[in-house]
């Protein structure tokens, strides 16, 4: 039995698929491309609400929003997209009154370019967070 179980599994192997046995009018699939792989970085910034920072988790993916004195003409843009969340550290001194105006830190992680723009954003604009 064991015999003709071997036969027979070679004689499959031997039939096996063949390139005129594909169906017709379906295109052969091409291989994938393989793309660059995006450097992922770790950036902390600061957000000027230190409220909003607490109610982030590791894990959230929140927009990044650099606002410069819009009550008299300035701008707001969104500095990074979609950036997920990896630490919430714990503040090092809650019980002094500017603590609260110094907003809190937040760990991120973004492609290197990104954590460019944030840094730069954040040398000249209050930074805020959106929750995607």
């Amino acid at each position: 039995m064991a015999a003709g179980l071997a036969l027979t599994a070679a004689a499959l192997v031997a039939a096996g698929p063949r390139d005129a046995d594909r169906a017709r009018g379906h295109p052969v699939a091409e291989p994938l491309r393989k793309h660059r792989a995006v450097e992922m970085v770790a950036a902390p910034v600061r957000i000027a609400d230190a409220a909003t920072v607490r109610l982030l988790r590791p894990g959230d993916r929140v927009d990044v929003v650099a606002a410069q004195e819009t009550a008299t003409g300035g701008d707001a843009r969104v500095v990074a997209r979609g950036a997920r969340v990896t630490k919430v550290p714990d503040p090092l001194d809650s019980g002094t009154a500017n603590a609260a105006d110094s907003g809190a830190l937040v760990v991120l992680s973004v492609p290197r370019s990104t954590a460019a723009h944030l840094a730069g954003a954040s040398a000249t604009a209050r930074l805020a967070v959106t929750v995607c």
